[in-house]
């Protein structure tokens, strides 16, 4: 992949031929899909690319081997991006974004769901992740997510008060989904939330607690959307940003002998 063309999305927006052939080398697919795995732990932005990808692991075939070479050589052209931590001018306080994409997997219609948590500017966690079971609506989907994120705002703020912190007010959370955002504040949908499994009111609990604020967001705004589907480039690249993902302006890189000072002036000319 040295010589291959850099592109600026992770996966393509056409959906993945599963009627392909099995991929020849199943061990070469998995070793090199478990090693971008690491990625995730500091590029938000390959978390859904490589959550689709490790659905594969047992029968891989050669379209999705193709999906992952395509990961590649996003990495080829964003190889100096990485997640930027700024300091706030007050007390930053905690906000969530959380997003479903609905029946979106062609194989099991399981929905996608993801969330990304900022710490002031800075983003401090996400997660992009097959749901479990099937979900009947666009509605129980989101719900769903919402609740698996407001579980990760609970653990974040029982971690900021272990250490002293305190946050300046309760944490927002905004999704892209009215029904969900109601059901969450007034259970009045009852005909057809009958099948929302009672764990899931999990989110309305902490909404009536006044521990979690939930708002409104248009789906134009929705950070959260970079890790339930793939995108168009605009889109993605757009949402990236937010996500504030950039090149640093500055590196730490020397060569054997250690020359750290001649590197970091030729760099900055």
């Amino acid at each position: 992949m040295v010589g291959a063309k850099p592109c600026n999305t992770p996966l393509s927006t056409s959906k993945i031929d599963h009627a392909s052939p099995l991929l020849d080398n199943a061990s070469a697919y998995r070793s090199l899909v478990g090693a971008l795995q690491y990625l995730t732990w500091t590029r938000p932005d390959l978390s859904f690319a490589v959550n689709l990808v490790c659905q594969f692991m047992h029968t891989p075939k050669v379209s999705h081997f193709q999906a992952v070479k395509r990961i590649l050589r996003y990495l080829k052209g964003s190889i100096d991006h990485g997640l930027w931590f700024s300091k706030c001018s007050s007390v930053p306080s905690l906000k969530a974004f959380s997003d479903a994409d609905w029946a979106g997997c062609e194989l099991d219609r399981r929905s996608t769901g993801g969330y990304c948590i900022f710490l002031g500017n800075s983003l401090i966690s996400w997660s992009a992740k097959k749901q479990p079971t099937v979900a009947r609506s666009s509605t129980e989907a989101e719900y769903r997510s919402l609740a698996n994120t407001a579980s990760e705002i609970t653990w974040i703020c029982q971690l900021l008060a272990d250490i002293g912190f305190c946050l300046p007010c309760p944490p927002q959370l905004w999704c892209d989904n009215v029904s969900a955002i109601s059901l969450a504040k007034n259970p009045v949908f009852h005909a057809r939330t009958k099948h929302v499994e009672l764990d899931y009111h999990y989110i309305r609990e902490k909404v009536v607690a006044k521990h979690i604020s939930l708002h409104y967001i248009c789906s134009q705004d929705q950070v959260a959307d970079i890790c339930t589907k793939s995108l168009a480039a605009a889109r993605f690249l757009f949402l990236r940003d937010k996500l504030q993902l950039r090149v640093p302006k500055f590196r730490l890189r020397g060569d054997i002998k250690g020359n750290i000072v001649n590197t970091l002036s030729r760099d900055n000319t």
